[in-house]
């Protein structure tokens, strides 16, 4: 029987799997690695984080993006957009120096079995697990308007369903939503010879401002710190103590994770857009009917007017809803017996990423509600891979307890781990950004915030503010108290 399956291998899959090895762990993980950014990403698009906010997280925190473009003499640097293209071949390079090989099968069904899983792949393999992680992405949680379910793909698609926008050119094309999604998807449609159209409900679009430069002087760091989110406190506050959104009301927590961080295209998209593609503001779709050439869409505009389109083509670029219901590998009755945050279809979570059935876990989006917004981003992995493997192995040690329990494993050399590694992964801390030089730069907190300097800007590689090792501090005694209230009720 395996200690941990991690089910998914995207940013988040592949990187509680490098922590799970550093801890020594019997793992195993299952899934197309970076398949959503391969398959289900447009050609042309790109990150919207920072390239120092994109690392994927290991323990020893070697396998960092700076590394990666150190290592083909490329340039990721601060204010200059990531190609999807070079964060997808990252995110291949990290799953290659994985010291357990990513095996590429679909998992069909996770049941119960004793204190443990039961989990089989479309392959007819079926294995035995101690803990499970499900990091299956977003992709399952894919939100279409109401008006648009009936339609045929021929007709309404999600944005996420088009890896390849040039098979729209020369169509007319609406675009609903004015998010990144939609902003970015509509100047590639344009780019690539389409006719596009905005729709969005908003009254005007939002975007991000130019970030800020690495070096600044301490005023202006105080009023405005850099965090893996974007610039600003609340920003900060998001991205470097999602333990704390954690212990927030589950109104409050809900709220933040509906709301947080909404709709707005990136800095560097606008002029590809503004004064470029058309966009109708303020128009909510109501209904949509397929007709002779294509689909009409009837729009509620203020003031309880009426507005028709007719177009050849919907794109909807309305995100992704975190529901368990659709997630259709587990087993209804597992799936159903789960705690979910008031409010929503989301797993409940404590402080480890562990869901109410002992030994499961989940993360990424379905973590957002508990967790806060960092767990719709890339940035979101550092901190749930440390927390979420330091769980398992409190899981784990409560299992060997009990009467025929097995030892805990222990990190050692050669099974994906080192006494450095372990160190780094005991202290919790996600996976930070390098300097030019290797050394650590520093934007950590209000002590810092105040400090003397920033860090320069990077020459080669990826350069960025580093995450403090003790901003995680508090959940250490709170994961400790949970874990033997745990033990104590059986």
């Amino acid at each position: 029987m395996h200690d941990l399956v991690v089910v998914g291998a995207g940013p988040y899959g592949l990187s509680i799997a490098a922590h799970a090895a550093a801890a020594g762990l019997d793992l195993r993980i299952l899934g197309r690695p970076m398949a959503s950014w391969r398959d289900h990403m447009p050609d042309g698009m790109f990150l919207k984080s920072e390239p120092w906010a994109s690392n994927l997280s290991d323990a020893a925190r070697r396998h960092t993006l700076a590394a990666y473009c150190a290592e083909r003499e490329e340039r990721a640097e601060h204010g200059s957009p990531l190609p999807i293209e070079t964060f997808t071949d990252y995110g291949m390079w990290f799953a290659e120096r994985l010291p357990v090989p990513v095996e590429e099968q679909h998992v069909v069904s996770v049941t119960p079995h004793g204190d443990g899983f039961r989990v089989e792949t479309d392959t007819g393999e079926v294995m035995l697990c101690r803990t499970l992680a499900l990091a299956i992405g977003v992709m399952p949680f894919v939100h279409l308007p109401q008006a648009l379910r009936e339609l045929p793909a021929e007709l309404a698609t999600h944005s996420s369903g088009h890896r390849d926008l040039t098979r729209f050119k020369g169509q007319e094309v609406a675009v609903v939503g004015a998010g990144q999604a939609a902003l970015e998807t509509a100047a590639l449609l344009m780019e690539n010879g389409a006719l596009p159209t905005v729709v969005a409900r908003a009254g005007a679009l939002n975007w991000n401002t130019v970030p800020q430069p690495l070096r600044r002087n301490p005023v202006a760091r105080l009023r405005a710190p850099h965090s893996g989110l974007g610039t600003g406190w609340s920003s900060w506050a998001y991205s470097r103590v999602p333990w704390a959104v954690r212990r927030l009301p589950e109104t409050t927590r809900v709220k933040i994770a509906t709301t947080a961080l909404g709709p707005a295209g990136a800095w560097w998209l606008r002029e590809r857009v503004e004064g470029v593609v058309p966009v109708r503001l303020g128009h909510r779709l109501r209904r949509a009917v397929r007709i002779e050439d294509g689909v009409r869409l009837e729009l509620a505009t203020p003031g309880e007017g009426r507005s028709l389109i007719e177009t050849e083509h919907v794109i909807a670029a309305t995100g992704f809803v975190p529901d368990l219901r659709r997630i259709e590998l587990l087993d209804p009755a597992l799936r159903d017996g789960l705690t979910a945050v008031l409010g929503t279809r989301a797993p409940q979570l404590d402080a480890g990423f562990e869901s109410s059935r002992p030994g499961l876990f989940f993360a990424g989006l379905l973590a957002a509600p508990t967790f806060g917004p960092s767990m719709r981003f890339v940035y979101g992995a550092s901190f749930t891979a440390g927390r979420l493997v330091k769980a398992v192995r409190q899981r784990l040690a409560r299992l060997a307890s009990m009467p025929g329990g097995v030892s805990v494993p222990r990190p050692a050399e050669g099974k994906g781990g080192t006494a450095q590694a372990a160190q780094a992964a005991a202290a919790d801390a996600p996976a930070g950004s390098a300097g030019p030089d290797g050394a650590a730069a520093t934007d950590a907190g209000p002590a810092a915030v105040a400090g003397a300097g920033e860090p320069a800007a990077g020459a080669a590689g990826v350069s960025g503010p580093r995450r403090d090792r003790a901003e995680d501090g508090p959940l250490e005694r709170e994961e400790g108290q949970e874990a033997q209230a745990r033990s104590s009720a059986g």
